[in-house]
């Protein structure tokens, strides 16, 4: 191809920076190919993972209504196979994990008839494995003690 003053245009030169760039396109795609498969491998070992999982407060007193307000997420240290680690973390959101008042311990914090009482998280923990039916289990549980406290309901005052 010429120019119309009789000179060639530079159309190697082009076709080289192509070249170059279709090359980098594929080492990338490469690159990040086996990122995904190094991901997928490693998902099959056993792995710890911290994930923030919803909690739904059930079976509360009927004599009393609670005047604090309760965490609606506990941090939850995971240990077990990555996807199952990974499906929780996915699904974590739709399902929460129930805490029963009923069932559970309640301390109070003063010894008395105080209005303020705390439950100890680890106490929680046989309780949400057989929730999450997962191949994972619970090691531990965040915050260590949920604090919260009662107030009487109108029908019980004086």
């Amino acid at each position: 191809m010429e120019n119309k003053d009789g000179t060639r245009l530079s159309v190697p030169a082009k076709k080289g920076k192509n070249v170059i760039n279709r090359n980098v396109a594929v080492f990338a795609f490469f690159l990040f190919l086996s990122f995904v498969f190094w991901y997928l491998n490693s998902l099959g070992d056993a792995l710890e993972a911290e994930i923030r999982y919803p909690v739904h407060f059930v079976n509360l007193p009927k004599e009393r209504t609670l005047s604090g307000e309760l965490p609606s997420r506990l941090s939850l240290n995971l240990a077990g196979p990555g996807y199952s680690i990974l499906r929780l973390k996915v699904s974590g959101n739709k399902a929460p994990l129930e805490i029963d008042f009923s069932r559970i311990s309640i301390i109070n914090n003063q010894g008395g008839s105080s209005s303020g009482f705390y439950i100890i998280s680890s106490g929680l923990v046989q309780n949400f494995n057989s929730q999450l039916k997962s191949e994972c289990k619970v090691v531990s549980v965040r915050p260590d003690t949920l604090y919260f406290s009662f107030s009487l309901s109108n029908k019980e005052k004086p």
